[in-house]
Parts: C-alpha cells; structure tokens; sequence
C-alpha cells in the first residue's frame, strides 16, 4: 500500500524505483522480433565509370511452347556468353528455348550450332518458360585437345520432363518437372554445328516449376595438374516454393539449394554418369550427400571466378535481399534461415512470409555476403564477372554484376573482401549512342511478375576470353559489347 512506503509519502526513493523496475523487466520474457521494413537503408549511388554499349549481334527469334500465367514475350531467352576454350576466338551463347549458337569476337552473324529439342533427350519447359529449358552450357577445358579425354566435349543444364527418366535424387518429386545434365561429343570440334553423341550425366527431381538447375562450369583458372581441373560445378535452386517448405537449403543430403561438384569423366563402372572427387566436403558421404560442394542457397542463377581462383557465387533472394558471396567448400550460406546478412521468419520460428529481422547470433557457422543490396534497388540479381580485360581500365580489378529486373549494373572493388562485412556498391553508368540511358528505356519490355503495365530488362552478362563484357537483353534478344565510352 502506498501509505506504508518510506517517508510516507507513497512514493519510493529513485535508485529503489529503478532497481525495482530493472528487476521487472529482467523477468517479462522478450517482445516478438520486430520486421525491417527497409534492411538496407542506404541507397546505391551512380559511380564514376562510364562505359558505352555497342550492338555486337542479335539472336534469332524464337518461341515458347506454351504461355501458362505470368509467361512474358522474350523476343529470344538468351542467357549466357562465353568463349570456347580452344584459342579460337569463337563465342557460344544459349537461349533457353533449347538453343545453342556460336559467334565469335568479330560479332559474325550467329549460327546455330545446337538446337536440343531435335534429340531425344525429353527436353521440357512447358511448366514455367521464363525459368525452365535450357538454363546453361559449359565446355570441358580440354574441348579443343585433340587426343584427350575432354576432346569436343560440352555439358548442357536443362528441364526435363516429368518422370522422364530415373533421377539420381529426389526421384519421386519429379512430378513437375526434372533438372539434368547432357554431356554432349563433337565429333570434330571445329565444326559450326554439332555432329555426334550424347548421353546424360545428372538427374535430379524438382517438385515445383521455379528454382531449377542454373549455372554449371568448370573454374577457368585450375591448371591440369591441379584437383580442381575438368571438374563440373552445378548450381541448383531450393526447388520452388516460398520460404523453401522443404528446408532444402538446410539439408546436406539433397543437391537442391546448393552447389554440387562432379567429375563428368571419371570411371563410370559405378553406374553413375559421373564421378566423385576425392577432395569434396563430403565425399565420403559422411554428413553429407557426396557430391555437395556448398549449399544453404535460395537460386544460385550464376557463378563465376577471378584470376585467382576465388568463386563469385550469386543468390537471388525472395523478397528483401539479392546476395554476393565468395564460394567456399562445404559453407552453408544460411538460406532458409538468412537471407542476406539477416534472419528470416522461418529462421526465428516464426510463422511469417516475407519479412527480414536483426540477426541473432548464429548457431551454426554460416558464410554471409561479401556484396548485398535489397529491394529498394532491384529485385534479382543474375550475373557477374570480376572484370579483367584490357579495353576499360577503370573498370579492372572490379566485380560487375546486374540486376535481372530493372536492368541496373552494379561493381564492387574486388580487394580485401570479407563475408559478412558488405562491400559499398557502387552503378555502372552506361551510353548507348552516346547518351547515357537506362536499360529499361533501351531494352525494356512489358513484365508480367509485378507492377502489370511496367517494364523489365531480363538482363544477363556475358564474357569473351579477353575478360571484356557483354550485355544480354532477353526482351530484345540482342547481345551489346562494353566498351570505353566516347567522350561526350
């Protein structure tokens, strides 16, 4: 009762109050984690770097099967450039809707070199054209060797059918659609079209339409005398769905939500369409399916490496944060439970969609980004090089990536990177025609997503054996070289 506390004056002394109240406090159990509604506030500025775009080639039309919800019109699904490695000067691109072309540094006109739909390898995008079909190639460093095991040999990543064939894993999820890896021989492998055999590789379920197969390559730097030489990197998506409902991201015995590392030439008396290397983080199988290079990823579209050696590996987020991390044997980048350098609601066991919260500490080691921007600036981000050519200077020694959506074109300075200590991220400003422009007033095409009569880019990069950069616009299939930009 108040009329009994010291000095009968109801009231209790000051350093009694707060002790007390401390005291009250120390016992209420913690208030639920409050939502970031902007994780990043910070904005990207325009950098300093102006470079110019200049028309290089433009990919044939080309058509999806069927228009299920949210389809868009890509004039051609181009996704990907990359030299050849046989000193030719040759330039290979793939469009998703089963296409393979070769041009080369000149910017002759493409040809078709490889049109999978014409083999009987079940090809199938049916379910999601925007996502699915034929996500990625990869030619073996010894293509052009003739007289060695990878002579004329490349690799392609793409969906396939339903139930479509036997999976290596998650075969009873193959409902939907399946990821698999073609090793295809050239017979001659100077040859502008393919002439030869194939047989497949890799197989793997995948329950939902969205979050397949993405990237696959071999690390351009590795010498033949060195364990990583001739071995195949794939990155898998978590299989579709929001929030990752199967927690695949978090599980080491599944290749979906990860980066998995074959040797696509090895001893196949396993019964296996490839091998396992010796050096993997699990190859054993002891913890972990044999295969697994790195895993806890949402979407790792694309990934690529510096002079080096060190891996670029890119991860698009769901609804907050699109990641850049330096790939690490056996790391777990934290997806379902981060995303970016934060946590979700799944990982403070929440029952939430979309937001993003505080960190709290980790009870598992994960590897966060070394580059992150949120959804205030993009939505996607899709590719990037560590840019090493000789035509832009300023350029060199920086990592260049875009983001798929709004067309936007970012670097980073590849120095003393550190995960979980975000590099300042700085835009690339581009000319077209000597204006400086963004690429959704250049190549800009109705988006069928989000925001209905707005407009997307579908934005990839592409690299020559230079090290010089190449943009890729699917709304206008055309392909445009980075060059140093003209004095205005």
């Amino acid at each position: 009762m108040a009329s009994k506390f010291i000095n009968g004056t109801g009231r209790l002394p000051l350093l009694t109050a707060f002790l007390l109240l401390t005291a009250l406090i120390g016992c209420m159990p913690d208030g639920p984690p409050v939502p970031l509604d902007d994780p990043i506030p910070e904005r990207i500025a325009k950098g300093g770097i102006v470079v110019e775009a200049v028309e290089f080639v433009r990919a044939p039309r080309s058509e999806d099967p069927a228009h299920p919800e949210y389809t868009n019109r890509a004039y051609a699904r181009i996704q990907y450039l990359q030299p050849l490695p046989d000193g030719s000067g040759r330039l290979a691109f793939n469009d998703l809707r089963g296409l393979i072309y070769i041009t080369d540094v000149n910017g002759s006109e493409p040809r078709l070199y490889l049109d999978i739909r014409d083999y009987p390898v079940d090809f199938y995008n049916h379910p999601f054209p925007n996502e699915a079909g034929l996500l990625s190639f990869a030619f073996h460093p010894q293509f052009g060797e003739a007289g060695k095991p990878g002579y004329g040999k490349f690799y392609t990543a793409f969906t396939a059918g339903p139930d479509s064939g036997v999976a290596d894993y998650l075969d009873e999820s193959g409902q939907n659609q399946e990821s698999v890896v073609y090793e295809w021989t050239a017979s001659d492998a100077e040859a502008s079209e393919f002439q030869g055999r194939w047989r497949e590789a890799l197989r793997v379920g995948q329950f939902g339409r969205w979050h397949n197969i993405g990237s696959i390559g071999f690390n351009p730097t590795a010498q033949a005398a060195s364990e990583d030489y001739g071995l195949l990197y794939i990155g898998f998506g978590d299989g579709g769905g929001r929030n990752d409902p199967n927690d695949n991201g978090q599980k080491t015995s599944t290749p979906l939500g990860a980066v998995v590392r074959i040797d696509p030439l090895a001893d196949l008396a396993t019964g296996k369409g490839y091998g396992i290397p010796p050096s993997n983080p699990f190859a054993d199988g002891d913890g972990g399916i044999p295969e697994l290079w790195a895993y806890g990823l949402r979407h790792p579209q694309h990934f690529s490496w510096d002079a080096d050696g060190r891996m670029f590996l890119i991860d698009i987020g769901q609804d907050n944060v699109e990641e850049i991390n330096l790939g690490v044997a056996g790391g777990n980048y934290g997806w379902r439970v981060r995303e970016g350098t934060f946590a979700t609601a799944p990982g403070l066991g929440l029952d939430a969609d979309a937001p993003v919260y505080s960190r709290p500490r980790d009870e598992r080691k994960m590897i966060y980004p070394v580059a992150q921007y949120d959804h205030d600036e993009g939505f996607a981000v899709g590719s990037g090089f560590a840019y090493r050519g000789d035509a832009i200077p300023e350029l060199r020694g920086k990592y260049v990536f875009a983001d798929i959506v709004v067309g936007r074109v970012f670097y980073i300075e590849t120095d003393a990177l550190t995960p979980g200590e975000p590099a300042p991220i700085k835009e690339l400003r581009i000319a077209f025609d000597g204006r400086e422009r963004g690429l959704k007033e250049v190549a800009g095409y109705p988006n069928t997503y989000r925001d209905p009569g707005s407009l997307r880019v579908d934005i990839r990069l592409g690299i020559d054996d230079a090290g010089e950069l190449y943009l890729l616009t699917k709304g206008d299939g055309r392909i445009r070289k980075l060059v140093p930009a003209v004095a205005p």
